[in-house]
């Protein structure tokens, strides 16, 4: 199984777009697919036409047992969604609570990890997909991550966001003693305006290690995708957005190797 988390403090940045058009891609290379909705927002649910306000079962459920994930219990929260061998744990909003209710319980940073311990030869991907706030949820999703992606729109205020996802990465990794590596992948690039250029060129000066030498365009049948419940190359495997994500993927296999090659040599 191979985990990768997608994340940034900063939203609108096309997290869950990234973690369903990578995980639809996936699939059709006939590879078995778990997302995990990680957000209390619940946009990766919703995607999948699920209600994150009246689901009766969740990731929610995983963090109600003392620290503790209970024999099959993760196999019990799956579901499947509309693309064949990608499958769905859906958050509810109830995970807005867990702050306050996790105060003082020991080992909730590792629940994810643990629930997908349970699972971990059923899946060849999982997939993360998370709230844009620093907490428990994050600390999870970075914990049990072998590969970070992180999205990051082609703008100014989006580069300041960056800023402060790598200084909290650096946080976590030096509380858990651990190093994690990562993409950053530039989104909602837009060649028509001079911001999105700019913010791009930015990106390759600021972060030349890390930054996929590509990038994700505007494509407005990402939105078509979500409202259908479709992976957006289910709806249109040709479009200007698909095939960079398409890209994406065949370039995050070597992205990953050199990361992890850098920081432990």
């Amino acid at each position: 199984m191979r985990i990768w988390a997608v994340a940034n403090q900063k939203g609108g940045v096309g997290k869950t777009t990234s973690v369903v058009a990578l995980g639809g891609l996936l699939a059709e290379r006939g590879k078995r697919v778990l997302v995990v909705d990680l957000d209390p927002h619940g946009s990766l649910t919703s995607w999948f036409g699920y209600d994150p306000d009246t689901i009766s079962h969740s990731v929610f459920d995983l963090f109600q047992h003392q620290g503790k994930v209970p024999d099959g219990l993760t196999a019990q929260l799956i579901t499947e969604t509309s693309c064949k061998g990608l499958s769905l744990l859906p958050a509810s909003t109830a995970l807005a609570t867990l702050e306050r209710k996790m105060v003082g319980v020991s080992g909730m940073g590792l629940i994810i990890s643990r629930a997908l311990a349970q699972i971990w030869d059923d899946f060849d991907y999982v997939l993360l997909d998370n709230t844009p706030s620093l907490g428990v949820l994050m600390v999870n999703a970075l914990a049990a991550a072998q590969h970070l992606i992180i999205p990051v729109q082609t703008e100014f205020l989006a580069l300041k966001g960056l800023e402060r996802m790598l200084h909290t990465l650096e946080m976590i990794m030096r509380s858990q003693k651990n190093t994690l590596s990562y993409t950053i992948v530039p989104t909602l690039f837009d060649r028509r305006t001079q911001a999105s250029v700019k913010s791009l060129n930015q990106l390759r000066k600021s972060y030349p290690d890390t930054l996929w030498k590509f990038a994700i365009p505007v494509d407005t049948k990402f939105r078509d995708a979500s409202h259908a419940g479709l992976t957006p190359s289910a709806l249109d495997s040709e479009t200007h957005g698909v095939r960079a994500y398409a890209r994406l993927l065949n370039d995050l296999p070597s992205l990953t190797r050199a990361r992890s090659e850098q920081q432990h040599g």
